[in-house]
């Protein structure tokens, strides 16, 4: 019934979720969720669910990285990324979590991923009565002289309970007798438990009492514990000390020195010799670490600095110190010393880095979070209170989100992989302390690479002298283009920009290797063939791999040469063999310089426009 119990209510819980979404970083979402769960729940019981009070589609976690980033008591919680259930990992014990604080909440910060949120989620365990009151000794003897007075008052030491609220020490019982009476004093948060005497002793009846002191916390069932207490009854010495205050209070700052004085209590005994002579002393229920922190003088009531004083690890504490007189019986009396630690500025910043990738793409949107930066000073007022800074002349910025201390370091600016591809961003956490104390951590921004940038040909356009009777197939001419991208985005493919297939054009012809670029005819020139072309133009285009591809072209200007391949011709005159032969007549009284023929000679080799070679016959 107690199990079922507790899970309605931890279903129930305390599931009001505050959303405070007041800030955007590009595409970061911040919000802040409230849970509740008491303490020593079951391991893996379900405390809230994220996914359902933020209305995240639970389809989508596990691809958006769903999880619990940072903080050193995450390890008690995690969540499911299939239904965005949040539950318990380990015992969670709210007093060794939080020791005697009032409200004891665990911080937790969730980050989903593309598009980016991050949520805030506190966690506040609620205290179960599962520690019992205890008291520092089994057993207290009182000596009580039998001239002791009616209402006098003798202090007992006071129970412990770790639980915190109504589940702590709320009332004591003393057992049924005829001459005491219980009396309880609240200094601050403590109940002091104290016998007054109702009768007078009569130690001629009976010299000792046997008495049942018992502490009650408010859990339910109740827990409790009990300290037995025995009353001697002396004789003599009817006057006890007096302190001159009954608490004194006193300022100390952290980090004194060893052996510095924080105070003086001051007792007076009005009896005369051993009766007046008083001596200080601890209470009897002052904690082992108040006994290693000061030390008392028996006789001048001086209290000293014995430990490290440390305002972050206690910030007040309550000793009391009682005083005894040397009488038969003797007698004693009390006082409370409270003394608050006035905190120094004396730790730094400490600075804690989650890192949303391993690298940042250089197209990168401006408010593009890159780093989530939260920093914490265990000290208090201003010494605590931090400003963060980073390196200046980067392009990044540091945005403080609505939560105190939670920064997000972001995209500024246009970012350019091929002119700078590693930053470290120096940052830094400076408090408020006089002298102020600061942290420094170093952020390793490495800039990834996109396809932005085409393939370059060192020239354009491109020349290329190619001889007749080339080889067909053989290797003409190597084109080269570089791309300043990095791997794939610089993996550089060559192909040929194909033409109209009209006569001129000659890409049909020459073949690229896409690999490296050599350029390779597909058949042998020929110059006399072709000589009606003085030059054809030939383009190839260079292509990267990256997604989407980009490319430039190039213009190839090829011009073939003549070889001297062919013998002259003579054209006129002509013989049905090929040789040449011819008769003339000529007028037998001409003169001397008359022209008697014309011979023509050509070669394959000429262009149609040049001269053609002429020999001219006359007569001498």
């Amino acid at each position: 019934m107690r199990d079922r119990e507790q899970r309605r209510r931890m279903r129930r819980g305390w599931l009001s979720v505050i959303f405070a979404v007041l800030i955007f970083f590009g595409e970061l979402v911040s919000a802040q969720i409230r849970y509740s769960t008491p303490e020593e729940i079951k391991v893996g019981s379900v405390i809230g669910n994220v996914a359902k009070d933020l209305g995240l589609d639970p389809t989508t976690l596990t691809e958006r990285r769903f999880r619990i980033v940072a903080g050193p008591k995450d390890s008690l919680f995690e969540v499911n990324q299939n239904n965005g259930a949040v539950f318990v990992t380990k015992n969670v014990d709210r007093e060794d979590i939080c020791d005697h604080n009032g409200a004891c909440l665990v911080e937790l910060k969730i980050v989903l991923e593309n598009p980016l949120e991050i949520h805030y989620i506190s966690v506040e365990v609620t205290d179960r009565n599962d520690n019992a009151p205890i008291f520092p000794e089994k057993e207290k003897v009182i000596e009580i002289a039998e001239s002791t007075l009616q209402g006098a008052r003798f202090q007992l030491a006071g129970a412990h309970d770790p639980d915190v609220g109504i589940n702590s020490v709320q009332r004591y019982l003393l057992s049924q007798n005829d001459h005491f009476q219980l009396e309880i004093r609240e200094r601050g948060e403590d109940k002091i438990p104290f016998l007054v005497l109702e009768r007078q002793l009569d130690r001629e009846q009976k010299t000792n009492y046997s008495l049942v002191l018992t502490a009650v916390d408010g859990g339910k069932p109740h827990k409790s514990a009990n300290l037995n207490v025995t009353i001697l009854v002396l004789d003599n010495n009817d006057n006890r000390p007096i302190f001159s205050q009954e608490v004194y209070s006193v300022m100390l700052r952290e980090n004194v020195d060893i052996a510095t004085v924080v105070i003086k209590v001051l007792a007076n005994d009005l009896d005369e010799g051993a009766n007046g002579q008083v001596e200080y002393a601890f209470g009897s229920d002052s904690n082992a670490k108040i006994l290693e922190l000061f030390s008392l003088d028996k006789i001048t009531g001086e209290i000293r600095v014995k430990g490290h004083i440390d305002y972050e690890i206690m910030d007040v504490y309550k000793i009391d110190v009682q005083a005894s007189d040397k009488g038969q019986p003797q007698m004693t009396t009390d006082c409370r010393v409270i003394i608050k630690i006035q905190d120094v500025n004396d730790n730094k910043p400490a600075i804690e880095v989650t890192s949303i990738s391993d690298s940042v793409p250089e197209d990168s949107k401006q408010g593009t979070v890159v780093f989530l930066v939260s920093v914490t000073d265990i000290d208090s007022g201003l010494n605590g209170k931090v400003i963060c800074s980073i390196t200046e002349n980067v392009p990044f910025e540091l945005k403080s989100s609505y939560k105190e201390n939670m920064y997000s370091l972001v995209v500024k600016q246009k970012l350019d992989r091929e002119t700078m591809s590693h930053y470290d961003v120096t940052l830094t956490a400076t408090d408020c302390g006089q002298p102020p104390l600061s942290t420094f951590k170093t952020l390793s921004v490495h800039i990834s690479d996109v396809n932005d940038n085409s393939p370059e040909f060192p020239r354009n356009p491109l020349e290329l002298y190619l001889m007749e009777n080339n080889a067909a197939g053989a290797s003409i001419f190597l084109v080269s283009a570089f791309d300043k991208d990095l791997n794939e985005n610089a993996a550089i493919i060559y192909q040929t920009v194909r033409g109209d297939g009209s006569k001129n054009d000659m890409s049909s012809f020459l073949n690229i290797n896409s690999d490296n670029g050599h350029i390779s005819a597909l058949k042998s020139f020929d110059f006399e063939t072709l000589k009606t072309f003085q030059f054809q133009v030939f383009k190839v285009r260079a292509s990267d791999s990256g997604t989407p591809s980009l490319s430039s072209n190039a213009t190839v200007n090829v011009f073939i040469l003549d070889q001297n391949d062919n013998a002259p011709v003579i054209l006129y005159p002509t013989s049905t063999n090929g040789s040449a032969e011819g008769v003339e007549e000529i007028p037998r009284n001409v003169n001397a310089g008359h022209l008697v023929s014309k011979t023509f000679r050509s070669t394959p080799e000429q262009r149609f426009d040049a001269p053609q070679t002429v020999y001219v016959l006359v007569y001498r």
